[in-house]
């Protein structure tokens, strides 16, 4: 009985754990490298004009809870200037 406390403990907080965003997009030096989810295509659009315009590396992650609305997390590798116009463009109407 209390190895399987202890195993189903230990799968909690590993699901509690892991880094689960609705999507993703990483650029290196302005270009896009990859992206993984459901990327609307104005907003895909809109972080490659940035990317050009101010080439920058980092990553772009999207969450979403059921109680909160999207929530954008931006890399520390990325300026701040650059971080308001990516949150600026984020379509906050097609994550709810």
């Amino acid at each position: 009985m209390g190895y399987f406390l202890l195993i189903s403990f230990a799968i909690f907080l590993a699901f509690m754990l892991i880094d689960r965003p609705l999507l993703v997009i990483a650029f290196k030096d302005g270009q896009l490298v990859r992206h993984k989810g459901k990327v609307p295509k104005g907003f895909l659009h809109d972080c490659q004009e940035i990317a050009k315009r101010h080439p920058f590396t980092g990553t772009v992650k999207v969450y979403s809870n059921r109680f909160k609305p999207a929530k954008v997390v931006l890399s520390r590798s990325i300026d701040n200037r650059i971080q308001q116009r990516i949150k600026n463009v984020f379509p906050h109407q097609s994550f709810k």
